[in-house]
């Protein structure tokens, strides 16, 4: 397992072992999304393999260990504490992604990328990732019950589906709403409740075709609430390609009830 990024437009792939072996590896599968991507090697034997743990039972303030070739430095090893879960993609600053990281503070350099981040028992727990050239102090990884749900497609060289609607949102409250409209250069008046704030429709997206608009807001899925962009983002991501969703949608002084088809969000744009 490695990073999408790590081995993105590659006309070569080498894999390098500790004890200095070199082999040239395949590429089996790539998921941009969740910049997850499988790398076969043909060993001849045996290899020493690290045991997969469960990111479900991480919680906040274990240790975390990284693992990778930071900056060119081989082998090297860092510790740190997990510092919070559940850290968003958009959250970090890279909202084309799908992702809810695990933030760790041992520290995660271009070069960590594609390597593991082990709990205290040697279990992978994560694959770190290096995505913000700017992070100090912080770090970030794919938490492996992630990578454990996509492993088996990618492995085959099959494509992991990711539904979608089509919509650049933000979370919402009534008291940010508020400030919004009372801001003389405000560009539209918000309606006032919580929910998702649509910024943006894509053209000939899911959305554009079911009406939705900038300017809406976002306050139930299929009868669910909807109270963050991130909430939206997991509950699309966990529906089936095609799946009509009914969307509830505040416009102005109107209340809307839409239905959306969603479509398969290709590449990670």
């Amino acid at each position: 397992m490695t990073n999408a990024h790590v081995v993105d437009n590659a006309d070569k792939v080498t894999v390098r072992l500790k004890d200095g072996r070199t082999f040239e590896g395949k590429v089996q599968g790539v998921d941009e999304v969740t910049d997850l991507a499988i790398v076969k090697i043909n060993a001849g034997g045996n290899l020493p393999v690290a045991p997969l743990g469960s990111s479900s039972n991480v919680q906040v303030g274990d240790w975390a260990i990284a693992v990778g070739n930071p900056l060119g430095f081989d082998n090297t090893v860092t510790l740190g504490i997990v510092s919070t879960l559940r850290r968003s993609s958009a959250q970090v600053g890279i909202p084309d992604k799908r992702l809810d990281f695990i933030q760790t503070d041992a520290a995660i350099n271009p070069g960590n990328s594609g390597g593991p981040l082990l709990n205290d028992r040697g279990e992978v727990i994560g694959i770190n990732t290096a995505i913000r050239a700017d992070a100090m102090g912080i770090g970030f990884a794919i938490p492996i019950d992630k990578a454990k749900q996509i492993t088996a497609q990618l492995q085959s060289g099959g494509k992991v589906a990711h539904p979608y609607l089509g919509v650049q949102m933000v979370t919402l409250t009534s008291q940010l709403a508020k400030e919004s409209n009372n801001d003389p250069n405000s560009q539209f008046l918000i309606p006032e409740v919580n929910g998702v704030l649509v910024m943006r429709v894509l053209p000939n997206s899911p959305a554009a075709t079911a009406g939705i608009r900038r300017g809406d807001v976002i306050t139930q899925i299929d009868g669910q609430a909807i109270t963050s962009a991130e909430q939206l983002q997991n509950l699309v991501e966990d529906t089936r390609i095609g799946q009509v969703l009914q969307v509830k949608v505040q416009r102005g002084s109107q209340t809307l009830q839409l239905s959306v088809r969603t479509a398969e969000l290709k590449g990670a744009s």
